[in-house]
């Protein structure tokens, strides 16, 4: 799969920043404001062409909270080979919201070495992933709102939950409204 994306080159062996969009979004999203937040940083930021009614996404699904596991698995190899083609030779860092979190979830949880560190902006992870050792000490941030009606609070609990069991230092941010 070839993604379209945009690039800011950073320092030589500074981070680089990959941002994941949401549904319906580009990869103009979070592009300019990665680079403000790491002004060093090599920021990538891909736009997926999985169309839903028009809506770019990173991957299917057949209806609200049903991923299309076979399709989720299929692009979340092409975002493995991705990111391993793009990174540099700092950290790797990323971040994801919404349907560009349950992508990156998806990559980290099985492929352990890729990132350094993660921030799932509003993720839905609705399957129970497997256990991961690897995971230790991986920084991972959650942000999530308690009346999300999309990703239901207890589902961003299980994964908090998950992270922490697999000791990896995660970090949970919860606002009291929706997505």
């Amino acid at each position: 799969m070839t993604y379209h994306f945009a690039e800011r080159r950073g320092a030589p062996n500074a981070p680089t920043l990959f941002t994941f969009h949401g549904t319906g979004g580009d990869k103009g999203q979070f592009h300019d404001l990665a680079g403000q937040l790491l002004p060093d940083a090599t920021v990538i930021s891909p736009r997926e062409d999985v169309s839903e009614h028009g809506a770019n996404r990173f991957f299917r699904r057949t209806g609200a909270g049903i991923y299309d596991m076979e399709n989720l698995a299929q692009c979340s190899r092409a975002v493995v080979d991705f990111i391993t083609a793009h990174r540099g030779n700092g950290p790797v860092l990323a971040f994801g919201y919404s349907n560009g979190a349950n992508m990156l979830g998806s990559v980290i949880l099985q492929h352990l070495d890729l990132v350094d560190a993660a921030a799932l902006l509003h993720p839905l992870i609705p399957w129970q992933p497997v256990p991961h050792p690897g995971l230790a000490n991986k920084l991972v941030l959650i942000t999530a709102g308690r009346q999300d009606p999309i990703c239901p609070a207890p589902l961003t609990e299980a994964l908090e939950a998950y992270f922490m069991a697999q000791k990896a230092h995660v970090q949970t941010v919860w606002h009291p409204g929706g997505p």
